[in-house]
């Protein structure tokens, strides 16, 4: 177990990293650990966790977060270690030894490298220390005062620890190493002197004097612009002994016009050289030119020109699109091919030309296309566009609505203005193409009529387009452009192999080589994975792997059979893996999805994450995954065909423990998006806990998990309902509300759909309610309120009959908001009132205050001012967390509506503000605009409208 402050504060396990949850949960963490062994009192951890006035129940909110504390450490075996969590009287400790703790052992270090009698052994003890920091100390946590004053704390040590393991280069003479870790920081941090400084004298000392100047007078201009001083004696001193020659330097430095201005005092406008060029050498010779200085010292420098503003980024004009840029990363050993490109080259020569790439599986066609996009940037300057459209993909087409959205959103639309249709997203496609430059790469396209939609419409527009079909429709209707791709020549594929394997050991059995890459049928596919066996292997020669696969005479049919020769080559190279690692290719070729990271690869396998990753390291080292992303990894459709075959038996094992990680993965991240939600349901009586659970940092962390993953969760989903998991199913999709909330008109009807029909097939009333309310929400934001309100009216029964009060409640609130749509207003609130009853009855204040907030509207709505304020001051009583901003700017609006309404101006406008600010305060644009709204229907003043526009903007822009 090891606890880690030098970067996102986390608790490390064998297992990997404890799923800690909120922000707020770490700041406690943190805060314990800062003072580790020393009792911090309530006051104390007060402090750490808010960062103004901290709500009135803020003793039950730390008790709770310290009660999750306890268990997650007991669940980690930490009295094992050592560790304890107490309470003593009003405080807490956390009870570890220090060795545990990285930033203990990072004080131990340096205290270790003092002591040392050589800079070796110091460089060594520094590096190690350095090595412990993984990012800004304390990431993650919410940072109260005193946590903001440690983690600066921490820097500075960081920062200190740097210039010492420089200083210690130097004493070693490595002065390209100190230059090189001080160039990196200096960039980070380009205020702190010292580190100029010792920039400065680490580039002199390496012999490059030039730049080391260029350095001071970067910093000087810096300085003088950023905070209006000149540089310190540290600064200063490095400067003259730089002019001077450095005492301990290598060598001397030259002779030039600096040296003789060594007098002029650093900063004073005097500089030899006045504000021409770094060092003052690449003036005229002579002349009275700005970097004319006499040679004995007794001219006179010229006046320095005024200096230039510091250099800034020019904004965009308005209105003019950005650039955007799908495109995956570049191939990686890419060989031959001059005619194909040069095809493509002239194909995209025309008026609107559609490029058509076509050839076997596994022959490159990605990798080509790719490769010429990359070429190529200059030709599409308003961007390029990707999709895969994985038509010959186990994991099925994507809908063509998802691709045209990902398009419109790279192109600028708003999620609100991305139409529902594929037909009328793709005009809006065609329209915002019709005048731009862009390439549009659609990968792996299975049939003519798919690539047609998502053809742009400008003439000077490019698509690209590569499939295993031959697509002759496209060919007719719109003159594609054909590009066969056959596999690669022998030479093409002895160079590939010379590009895993190294010239020299192609070179020296030339014969062999070519008999590999015949052997292979020039598929690239074959050659890397066998050319990964011999670099693996640098005992074996290349005749014996050749006659080895010789023998497999089935692998000589690959242009006729598209897997045949590639299964035939993997499995040569599977024979010679690790059983860990075959186990976990077999099991990877049942995940329903298209990406894995190391816990899911670690459910499907049934290990855990740090032994998962091992596996894919190897998996990826013989070319059988690919990383796409850090920690994200993709298998090529033709091995995730042959992993299958390797265990079919699994399948089904498989697939459960990859629907039990996304379950638990998803309600991590749900809880950190949503700490105080209310949870959606109980897990099945089969659940299969992983062996570890992804960690979420905050908020955004886990947004961000549920947005990448939204198109495998959806994959695996249908997995389950097509295997009969109906109980799996339906939590899978339910567990994304976040993200529904957040994108509510992101298309998410026909997945709640497939939810709906999990639940009736498990006849789960409880289920069937829960996925009722949440669906009839997202029909109301989409406007189809008539389909609606049929839905809502059946799910506060089915809530009943399930004994879920709290679901109950939330159903009544969804389908009154519905019935004041269609302006059935009495009966609403007779529905809203019934929903705040049961919601005190079961004590839930999160879901009370939430039927609070739209029992208030609609009041308002009803015209009953004082109902909507008694209502809306009830929910703020309820006292809602930091977590709660939103919900606490809408209830302030209400207030302020009422007060308005109730004839009190000027209280009403005060509450409006409030609302508005604390909306602006905590991001939330949205409700910053409404406050703002209604402060301008009763007030002109500039600054509302000034705010109201930019709040505007700011919604547009993220949009």
């Amino acid at each position: 177990m090891e606890f880690r402050l030098l970067g996102t504060v986390s608790v490390e396990t064998l297992t990997g990293p404890l799923p800690l949850g909120p922000a707020k949960r770490r700041s406690l963490l943190a805060a314990l650990l800062l003072s580790a062994n020393t009792p911090v009192s309530l006051g104390r951890l007060t402090e750490c966790l808010w960062d103004d006035e901290p709500p009135s129940q803020a003793r039950g909110v730390i008790q709770g977060h310290v009660s999750r504390l306890r268990a997650l450490l007991a669940g980690a075996d930490a009295e094992a270690y050592g560790v304890e969590l107490a309470t003593l009287g009003d405080a807490y400790v956390l009870r570890a030894p220090e060795t545990l703790l990285d930033s203990q052992r990072f004080e131990e270090l340096l205290m270790l490298a003092r002591e040392q009698r050589g800079p070796a052994d110091a460089v060594l003890m520094l590096k190690e220390a350095l090595s412990l920091w993984q990012g800004p100390a304390l990431s993650g946590a919410f940072a109260g005062p005193p946590l903001r004053v440690a983690a600066h704390s921490l820097e500075e040590s960081r920062l200190a620890t740097v210039e010492q393991l420089s200083r210690a280069y130097g004493a070693l003479g490595e002065h390209h190493r100190a230059a090189a870790l001080l160039t990196a920081e200096t960039a980070a941090h380009p205020l702190r002197e010292s580190l100029a400084a010792e920039l400065m004298l680490a580039l002199f000392r390496a012999g490059r004097q030039s730049e080391a100047l260029d350095r001071f007078h970067r910093t000087r201009r810096l300085l003088a612009d950023e905070l209006g001083i000149d540089p310190g004696h540290e600064l200063a001193d490095a400067y003259a002994l730089i002019l001077r020659g450095a005492p301990g330097s290598t060598e001397a430095p030259p002779k030039s016009a600096e040296a003789s201005a060594a007098a002029v005092p650093p900063g004073s406008g005097g500089l030899s050289g006045g504000g021409g060029s770094p060092g003052g050498t690449e003036g005229p010779s002579g002349g009275g030119g700005p970097s004319c200085v006499a040679a004995g010292g007794t001219g006179t420098a010229a006046p320095a020109p005024p200096r230039p503003p510091f250099p800034a980024a020019p904004p965009s004009p308005a209105g003019e699109p950005h650039p955007v840029d799908l495109l995956p990363r570049a191939p990686r050993g890419f060989h031959g091919r001059a005619a194909e490109l040069a095809a493509l080259s002239r194909s995209a020569a025309g008026e609107a030309p559609v490029c058509l790439v076509t050839g076997p599986a596994g022959v490159g066609k990605t990798a080509l296309a790719l490769q010429w996009a990359h070429r190529n940037p200059a030709l599409f300057p308003d961007g390029r566009l990707f999709a895969d459209l994985r038509g010959f993909s186990a994991a099925g087409e994507p809908a063509l609505i998802d691709v045209l959205r990902e398009f419109l959103l790279a192109l600028g639309v708003s999620p609100r203005r991305v139409p529902e249709s594929v037909p009328a997203a793709a005009a809006l496609f065609r329209s915002l193409t019709a005048r731009r430059r862009l390439l549009v790469v659609l990968d792996n396209a299975r049939d003519s009529a798919t690539v047609r939609t998502l053809l742009p419409g400008g003439a000077d527009c490019v698509t690209l387009v590569t499939s295993r079909h031959r697509l002759e429709g496209l060919i007719a209707s719109d003159a594609a452009r054909p590009v066969p791709l056959d596999t690669l020549e022998t030479h093409d594929g002895t160079a590939l192999l010379a590009g895993v394997l190294g010239e020299e050991r192609v070179l020296a059995e030339p014969v062999a080589a070519r008999r590999l890459s015949e052997l292979c049928g020039g598929l690239p596919l074959a050659l890397r994975v066998t050319a990964a066996r011999l670099a693996g292997r640098p005992h074996w020669t290349l005749a014996a792997l050749a006659g080895e696969l010789a023998d497999e005479r089935g692998r000589l049919a690959y242009l006729d059979v598209d897997d045949t020769g590639v299964a035939a080559a993997l499995r040569l190279t599977v024979q010679q893996l690790p059983p860990g690692a075959v186990h976990q290719l077999a099991r990877l070729g049942h995940h329903p999805g298209g990406h894995y990271d190391p816990y899911a690869a670690a459910a499907l396998a049934g290990t855990d994450p740090v032994t998962a990753r091992a596996a894919l390291e190897q998996l990826a080292a013989a070319h059988l995954v690919t990383e796409t992303a850090p920690g994200r990894w993709v298998l090529h459709d033709l091995v995730r065909l042959y992993a299958r075959s390797l265990d079919p038996a699994s399948a089904r094992e498989a697939l459960i423990g990859v629907l039990d990680h996304c379950i638990a993965t998803a309600l991590a991240a749900a809880d950190t998006a949503e700490p105080g939600g209310e949870p959606c349901f109980v897990l099945p009586e089969d659940f299969r806990r992983p062996s570890a659970v992804q960690d979420f940092a905050d908020r955004a962390e886990a947004m961000r998990w549920l947005a990448t993953e939204r198109e495998d969760l959806a994959l695996t989903a249908l997995a389950a309902r097509e295997a009969g998991l109906d109980d799996r199913a339906w939590r899978i999709i339910l567990l994304q509300w976040p993200q529904m909330v957040w994108r509510v008109r992101d298309s998410w009807s026909p997945l709640l759909e497939l939810a709906l029909e999990s639940a009736r097939a498990e006849k789960d009333a409880y289920a069937e309610s829960r996925v009722l309310t949440l669906l009839g929400w997202v029909l109301t934001e989409e406007g189809r309120t008539a389909e609606a309100a049929a839905l809502l009216e059946r799910s506060p029964v089915l809530a009943r009959e399930a004994g879920d009060p709290l679901g109950e409640a939330t159903a009544l609130v969804n389908l009154a908001v519905v019935q004041a749509e269609l302006g059935e207003l009495p009966t609403a609130l007779e529905n809203c009132a019934r929903a705040v009853e049961l919601t005190r009855g079961e004590g839930d204040r999160h879901t009370e205050m939430l039927t609070l907030q739209h029992l208030a509207r609609m009041h308002l709505t009803a015209h009953r001012p004082q109902e909507a304020l008694d209502c809306a001051r009830t929910a703020l009583d309820l006292g809602p967390e930091h977590e709660e901003a939103a919900r606490r700017s809408l209830l302030l609006a209400v207030c302020g509506e009422a007060r308005l309404a109730l004839g009190d101006e000027e209280d009403g406008v005060r509450l409006l503000d409030r609302a508005a600010q604390e909306a602006e305060r905590d991001g939330y644009d949205e409700g910053a605009v409404r406050a703002l709204e209604a402060l301008l229907r009763v007030s002109s003043r500039t600054e509302f409208r000034r705010r109201h526009d930019e709040a505007l903007r700011r919604l547009a822009e993220e949009s």
